[in-house]
């Protein structure tokens, strides 16, 4: 307790640049925080609804019952649902228009790579505030540290005899700019990695998915003009 008491009373008597140079880390850390937690929640919801969306997809054999009950919702759609029914709205189109089956699979092939283009936005909103925190934090505790000790000095060429116990205040403080600056970065550096990967993963696999379902309307073109040929 005492500890905790100590350390609160050298955080209120730092000179005003090292309690800036505090509040602008400890904003940080929090907005971190909150970021971390959001995007870890969104990156979750992602990865379920992917799963929820293939099962569902390579399960049924009706694509076009698939599509017509997305329609139906969608202002709601995410992801995985998004890029299917960007592909398949845009296969349909072309296929009405056009019986050149290479126009009509490059047309739903790029409408499928705008919307991965589209969900990867998404997904990787704000994640360079991690980074930034993650490596401007340590500077900027630095920067109060370094402050801090300048002005524990100084204070010692108005006094003819220096003690440890005068500058032994101004150190801690100032130390304690530089712990809060890690407390700041070493999270954001830890989570900012992870989301990364995680990310990494996610639009790999709508990719895959992407490829998987330009393979299946290829299918649906080639029986098209075979049926027609006939």
């Amino acid at each position: 307790m005492n500890n905790e008491m100590s350390i609160m009373q050298l955080v209120i008597d730092a000179s005003p640049v090292v309690q800036g140079v505090m509040i602008i880390l400890l904003l940080a850390s929090v907005m971190s925080w909150a970021l971390i937690i959001g995007k870890s929640r969104q990156l979750r919801r992602a990865r379920l609804m992917a799963e929820e969306f293939e099962e569902d997809f390579w399960g049924s054999s009706d694509i076009s019952g698939t599509y017509s009950q997305l329609t139906m919702r969608r202002g709601t759609l995410d992801g995985l649902e998004r890029i299917f029914e960007a592909g398949f709205s845009e296969f349909g189109r072309l296929r009405r228009k056009t019986n050149n089956d290479e126009v009509i699979m490059d047309g739903s092939g790029r409408a499928m790579r705008i919307a991965v283009s589209r969900e990867a936005d998404i997904v990787e909103q704000h994640l360079p505030f991690l980074a930034s925190v993650g490596s401007v934090s340590p500077y900027i505790g630095l920067f109060g540290t370094v402050w801090g000790i300048m002005n524990s000095f100084t204070a010692l060429g108005n006094v003819q005899q220096a003690t440890l116990a005068m500058v032994a205040p101004g150190i801690a403080e100032a130390l304690i700019a530089t712990a809060i600056g890690l407390f700041a970065a070493i999270p954001a550096v830890i989570f900012y990695n992870r989301f990364a990967t995680e990310i990494d993963r996610l639009l790999n696999r709508y990719e895959n998915f992407s490829d998987e379902f330009s393979t299946v309307l290829q299918r649906q073109a080639i029986r098209r003009s075979r049926q027609d040929g006939a």
